[in-house]
């Protein structure tokens, strides 16, 4: 008879597989780990055995996937803070960016920043989202906007993944901005992007896909396309800021290239949708910057629903437009501005995240095989955690087994 290395009885689990109703719950449950992986799950009286290194009585406490913010800039150097009070002055970010403000001001501020000084801050970025019970967390590049700070925000990535609990996904977003150096040569740019930088990125394996800012204030469909083209060639997975500020086409081409996620979307238009629904894109949904920049146009979520367009929550922590580090409160505003439902936000911060970062194969949901990324909450249902504001209800946390 073999024997688990830990057992959780006497629980309540929303499993969030799609294929077993709302929040996949199963009460009076039982959930075994052996190896870093789930080996049992479902109705206690139907556990087998409790031969177990270690058995945990939850005490009807829930389980749930711990949960992986899907989008994130939390590596870079300085604050916006003086920005943020401009714009509520009545400065629009368009604006502000134009003046060398926005990305640009956290360029210079990351360019100056030793890697040590980057790896720290983010570092306490991170463990504050572990905190909220999150265990997969995306960074994104995009603050260098030059070969070696482009390739040094990216090498912080994967040492934060060494050396953290926490998974840490790397995403070269070397098509962020336009850097003044080039203001008036994007071409220029991206070409540097693709020739330069992106060949190294690929051959040291520094991230896990390619992203991009596709918009009027930074790069335009057709040169994103070249870039995507060039991924493509190199085998790297991509995803795609897209339609924020404008409907620039983002959604449709995000979807030409089978892109893991299209992100912001708010202005993305049915044809979009559409797109995205056939090439099984997920839609990520960013209530931050939604909320900071004073946006009005919702992201067609009655239209994602209609096509049945998963649809992922994440923070877009970043100093600029998205000052939010925590992601339960990104679901709450979720609910609040986009009118989501909790379960639609528990699934966009759990399975539907693990799918914009293609890792739905081991995390995501609770089920045999996977990897125990389990997060234990001190609540009377899975509801509760959109619902709730700045009450963390975390009792444990575990990745791959182990107790954080």
């Amino acid at each position: 008879m073999p024997v688990w290395d830990l057992l959780f009885v006497n629980a309540n689990i929303a499993t969030m597989c799609r294929d077993q109703g709302v929040y996949g719950i199963v009460e009076n449950a039982a959930l075994a780990v052996t190896n870093g992986e789930i080996s049992w799950i479902g109705s206690e009286v139907a556990l087998p055995h409790r031969n177990a290194n270690q058995v945990i009585d939850t005490e009807k406490q829930w389980l749930t996937p711990a949960l992986i913010d899907c989008h994130t800039h939390l590596i870079f150097g300085g604050d916006r803070a003086l920005e943020f009070e401009r714009r509520l002055n009545g400065v629009s970010y368009a604006q502000i960016a134009q003046e060398g403000g926005g990305i640009r001001s956290t360029v210079e501020a990351t360019r100056t920043a030793t890697k040590g000084q980057l790896f720290n801050s983010a570092q306490i970025r991170i463990q504050r989202l572990m905190q909220e019970g999150v265990a997969t967390i995306e960074v994104k590049s995009g603050y260098g906007l030059d070969r070696d700070t482009e390739l040094t925000m990216l090498e912080v990535g994967r040492e934060l993944n060494n050396k953290l609990e926490a998974d840490v996904v790397t995403t070269f977003l070397g098509a962020h901005s336009i850097p003044v150096e080039y203001h008036t040569k994007s071409d220029e740019y991206l070409h540097l992007v693709i020739n330069d930088v992106l060949p190294v990125v690929h051959d040291h394996d520094l991230a896990d896909a390619i992203d991009a800012y596709c918009e009027h204030i930074a790069f335009s469909a057709e040169q994103v396309r070249k870039l995507f083209e060039a991924a493509t060639n190199l085998d790297l997975p991509v995803k795609l800021h897209a339609d924020q500020l404008s409907q620039c086409g983002g959604a449709e081409l995000a979807a030409s290239f089978n892109a893991l996620s299209a992100d912001h979307l708010e202005y993305t238009n049915t044809s979009g949708v559409e797109a995205l629904a056939e090439s099984g894109t997920i839609a990520v949904l960013l209530p931050g910057p939604f909320l900071v920049l004073n946006e009005k146009q919702l992201p067609p979520i009655d239209a994602l629903r209609d096509y049945d367009v998963p649809i992922a929550i994440a923070t877009d922590c970043n100093p600029g437009s998205s000052p939010l580090c925590s992601l339960r409160m990104a679901m709450n505003l979720a609910c609040n501005m986009f009118q989501l439902t909790p379960e639609e936000c528990l699934a966009g911060v759990t399975r539907n995240a693990a799918i914009a970062l293609g890792l739905a194969n081991d995390r995501g949901t609770l089920e045999l095989g996977k990897r125990a990324d389990i997060a234990l909450w001190n609540i009377l249902h899975p509801r509760e955690l959109t619902y709730w504001a700045g009450v963390n209800q975390l009792a444990q946390l575990y990745i791959k087994g182990h107790l954080i």
